[in-house]
């Protein structure tokens, strides 16, 4: 049986992975956690330094879900020191650490913010194109992958990287959480006339389907592969999706993308313009033809699942 262990197992994307994989009774299971969950996972802070050599023995698989993740308002003295403690520094530290200890596969959720923060329509990122991390988070996620391929070059541990963009599913929270908030309580925001601009997304169960498949798959070692539920849309269309997965009226008001740009501008907040108006595509034809992978999941699935979570979360 093959034993896989999986950090960040309390979190978005490692709880999701883990409970796929506890499904499937075909591995053994190790979860760390940065709080202390019980005998059942153990307790690693990634921003200290950590040994886990005795518990990496015969461990074959590494999944690295944990990290200090990209938030609005970071309230750090020194925000790219603290993304780098966590997703550079820790990250590194562990890779070392499992490839001494032989394991065989690494495999490093990143994001999409390795490749930047925008693309043109129609001209979506691809895996090898020029990074251009624009924020702390991206950065330390970038040098990260430096890092970790590097010691793959070293220790002949395979190295696969998934650079997600936005994850949503079941307790999603942040952004996407406000936005079903919003929607369903029937508030007008101005965001119908966002028709231009195309956002790729990705589903937490499609993205745990790729994670899964990366496990075993002789051509996953060493490649970096983008994910999403290759359903790109523009932010109306979003808005208007979610709103029939909420069943509710779409009360979006069709304000024009570039009057909300102007404003944003005026307001000194050019950045949420860019986040509403503009667009982040990623091109995944490297994954579905080196994997032979495909979204197992529709766009209209995940949003029902996600809005059914929603709600009866906060109907009770």
């Amino acid at each position: 049986m093959k034993k896989i262990l999986i950090t960040g197992a309390s979190g978005f994307v490692g709880a999701a992975v883990n409970s796929r994989l506890e499904q499937e009774k075909s591995y053994l299971l190790l979860q760390t956690s940065r709080f202390d969950s019980g005998s059942d996972k153990l307790s690693i802070d990634f921003s200290l330094g950590f040994n886990i050599s005795s518990e990496l023995v015969d461990v074959e698989t590494i999944i690295h879900c944990a990290a200090r993740v990209h938030v609005m308002s970071d309230k750090a003295v020194d925000s790219l020191q603290a993304y780098r403690q966590v997703n550079t520094t820790g990250t590194l530290n562990l890779a070392q650490q499992a490839a001494d200890a032989g394991v065989k596969r690494f495999i490093f959720i990143s994001t999409i913010k390795v490749n930047g923060e925008s693309t043109e329509p129609g001209f979506p990122f691809k895996p090898d194109d020029n990074f251009v991390p624009v924020d702390s988070y991206g950065l330390s996620k970038y040098e990260a992958e430096e890092g970790l391929r590097k010691i793959a070059e070293k220790s002949g541990m395979e190295v696969v990287i998934i650079r997600p963009p936005l994850v949503y599913g079941p307790g999603v929270k942040a952004n996407f959480a406000a936005m079903m908030k919003w929607i369903y309580k029937g508030i007008p925001l101005p965001l119908g006339g966002i028709n231009e601009n195309r956002r790729s997304l990705v589903s937490i169960d499609n993205l745990v389907d790729l994670i899964i498949t990366c496990i075993d798959h002789p051509n996953a070692a060493n490649q970096t592969f983008l994910v999403s539920d290759d359903d790109d849309m523009s932010t109306s269309k979003l808005l208007a999706r979610m709103a029939t997965a909420l069943d509710v009226p779409n009360r979006m008001l069709p304000v024009p993308s570039a009057w909300l740009t102007a404003v944003a501008k005026l307001m000194g907040k050019p950045a949420i313009a860019q986040r509403l108006c503009g667009s982040l595509q990623v091109d995944i034809s490297k994954t579905k033809k080196l994997l032979d992978w495909r979204p197992p999941y529709s766009t209209a699935q995940s949003m029902k699942k996600t809005a059914v979570a929603y709600l009866e979360k906060n109907n009770k």
